[in-house]
């Protein structure tokens, strides 16, 4: 049985604390972090940039020591025992590589293998079930530096994948993905989660992301946590605003509906806001395509950052949130700063 075994905690931090610099001009990156994670959840720990994300992964994954608090990965102190909890965790950084740009992956694999102390014959055993899962066989034999970016990230999972870890960290794991290979990435992690039990700690400015990957979100900001719920409650709560994108055929009348805003509208594009709370997205889009001659019509969720925003102003200010979402209300859309279909993920 492992370490932590008893409890089925797979992570825990209390009153984190990681200061940089000397006193008196030192820098607070993370400051009171409290935060559970249970084996087997899949959780989405998201911020804005400069809140502390990378600090306190950094910490959980022990390569930075803290200032102050607590912390437990895996029944591990993380920067005491960084041998131990590194044979047992994979960290997947979308904007960083494992693999040699030079050899195949394999032949990464292999060294991969030596360092977590696998032998042979189970490096040839996991590789190939790995290959079968990813559906990367075929790509592991190719120099890494000729793979596409979707295929090399296939084959970076299969890395971070190879010592069987418990907790999979990942950084922004999609990021410069298309969108079939982002679909498919976040499909494997969910898959993983749901056959092999394997922890998912996701960081990540994609919605999409959070939302298709994601049981459970943790927002911090200024390195403490202010927000922590199920994803289905956050997009309940905090995505009730709707857009809606619509490519016009000709001219078309203004639409004057309760909860429904006028973003942009020219001879060839309506773009609404809409306040799912007040009305259905299918009674506007009823109305649209009653009202207009419709070329291309589709609804988007609102960007991360504004939702983030939403749920930090709220935070900020003390306004009364709901005791189980931290939410006071649907996200507020600038009509200044229209979000264009296609910058989803």
């Amino acid at each position: 049985m492992s370490d932590d075994g008893e409890c089925g905690e797979a992570i825990r931090a209390t009153g984190l604390a990681k200061r940089f610099g000397a006193a008196g001009r030192s820098v607070e990156a993370v400051s009171d972090l409290t935060v559970s994670v249970a084996r087997g959840e899949r959780v989405a720990y998201i911020g804005p940039n400069g809140a502390g994300k990378s600090t306190s992964i950094k910490i959980l994954t022990g390569i930075l020591r803290p200032t102050a608090g607590s912390a437990r990965v895996l029944g591990l102190v993380p920067w005491r025992e960084r041998r131990r909890l590194a044979a047992r965790i994979g960290t997947l950084f979308g904007q960083r590589s494992q693999l040699w740009p030079d050899l195949t992956a394999r032949q990464s694999f292999t060294m991969l293998a030596a360092i977590y102390g696998l032998g042979s014959a189970k490096e040839r055993l996991r590789v190939a079930e790995l290959g079968e899962l990813l559906g990367a066989t075929e790509l592991f034999d190719a120099p890494v530096r000729q793979l596409s970016l979707g295929q090399r990230m296939r084959c970076e999972l299969a890395a971070c994948l190879l010592h069987d870890p418990e907790i999979l960290f990942l950084d922004e794991p999609t990021i410069g993905l298309d969108l079939l290979a982002k679909q498919r990435l976040r499909d494997l992690l969910v898959h993983l989660n749901g056959t092999c039990g394997t922890t998912v700690f996701l960081t990540s400015h994609d919605v999409a992301d959070i939302e298709h990957v994601a049981e459970r979100v943790v927002i911090i900001n200024a390195g403490r946590v202010i927000h922590d719920g199920a994803v289905a409650a956050l997009r309940r709560d905090l995505l009730a605003t709707k857009l809606v994108d619509v490519g016009l055929a000709g001219p078309a009348p203004t639409i004057d509906l309760p909860g429904v805003e006028v973003v942009e509208h020219n001879d060839t594009v309506l773009r609404l806001a809409v306040d799912t709370a007040s009305v259905s997205i299918r009674a506007v889009l009823d109305t649209v395509l009653d009202r207009c001659e419709v070329s291309d019509i589709s609804v988007v969720d609102p960007p991360l950052e504004q939702v983030i925003a939403r749920v930090y102003t709220a935070s900020s200010a003390g306004a009364p949130e709901d005791a189980s979402t931290g939410s006071s209300g649907p996200v507020e859309l600038p009509a200044t700063d229209p979000v264009r279909v296609g910058r989803q993920g």
